[in-house]
């Protein structure tokens, strides 16, 4: 119940509404709020639905405590493709700069993705986690879109991912 107390209170502060303005949208009392932010009560499930439209999220995303949980998709985690891009990352140390090894990485990626893989990889690594995402969305997965706000704070690059969300 505290975790998703602690989740409904992120939501309402991230839409910069008080616990009363979501309580009167509600038609609820704010000490209702406030008692599900604090994990004392869940609220009804006669409101469940209203309170996720108003909190711009779902029912099971807000029962779980933000994180999406679909057994019929699976669920990528940005965590895991930063990981994967630090290892290819750590190549150039492992093989060298020079190395005919890893200059054919860096050119294949770059090749199969039409723009300069190497580059991006240590300038811009935003830009390469979000066509993952979307890569994957694509591809019937799904994505907990708060944990990927914490590895991808461009809110374009977010728009994207939300835009192919299904």
């Amino acid at each position: 119940m505290n975790k998703i107390g602690l989740y409904i209170k992120k939501l309402r502060k991230e839409k910069g509404i008080t616990q009363q303005q979501l309580a009167d949208k509600l038609s609820v009392s704010f000490q209702a709020v406030s008692k599900w932010e604090t994990g004392e009560t869940l609220p009804d499930t006669g409101l469940l639905l209203d309170l996720c439209n108003e909190l711009g999220t779902t029912a099971d995303a807000l029962l779980n405590g933000g994180i999406i949980i679909n057994k019929n998709q699976k669920l990528i985690r940005v965590e895991n493709i930063m990981g994967g891009f630090a290892h290819i990352a750590a190549l150039k140390d492992e093989f060298g700069e020079d190395s005919p090894f890893y200059k054919g990485i860096m050119e294949g990626i770059s090749s199969k993705m039409n723009f300069n893989f190497e580059e991006t990889l240590y300038t811009n690594p935003e830009v390469l986690y979000t066509e993952v995402v979307i890569n994957y969305l694509q591809n019937g997965y799904t994505v907990c879109l708060e944990e990927a706000r914490t590895w991808i704070k461009n809110e374009k690059y977010i728009e994207e991912i939300k835009k192919r969300m299904k």
